[in-house]
């Protein structure tokens, strides 16, 4: 799977080196608190824009949902946590905007991204975009 994006603030002006933190568990559901595997810091470049390749996360006990953590930071700027979500997700039964709410964590559809299949038939893999807007301080 490979995720990008911009950082962005809420006047549409990209944030170039904001600091983006994320961490999820694997595809079966497990987090990596030994090795730290599954996680990364990223720094938005010189146009915002952020990418890395995962694999899709896994259910596991007391969450609903497939996610991803974000914790964006960027000088002058409020720090930013948030989830992303998979529109693909069982949990949804094909409708996010009506059944986001089956997760009670996700306050807002918005957070529930479009998953899309990209690349050569016998090489396809998925593609999500997730745009992240902080605010100043």
């Amino acid at each position: 799977m490979q995720i990008s994006g911009k950082v962005l603030d809420t006047r549409g002006d990209m944030l170039e080196g904001a600091k983006i933190e994320v961490w999820q568990a694997n595809h079966v559901g497990v987090y990596d608190i030994d090795g730290y595997g599954y996680r990364a810091t990223l720094v938005a470049g010189q146009d915002g824009k952020y990418e890395f390749s995962s694999v899709l996360p896994g259910h596991y006990p007391g969450r609903v949902c497939q996610h991803i953590h974000y914790l964006v930071s960027a000088p002058g700027h409020k720090s930013l946590i948030t989830q992303l979500y998979f529109a693909t997700d069982p949990v949804f039964e094909g409708d996010p905007k009506r059944n986001y709410s089956r997760d009670p964590l996700i306050l807002d559809s918005e957070l529930v991204r479009p998953v899309l299949l990209a690349g050569d038939p016998k090489d396809l893999h998925a593609v999500v975009n997730f745009e992240l807007v902080v605010e100043r301080l």
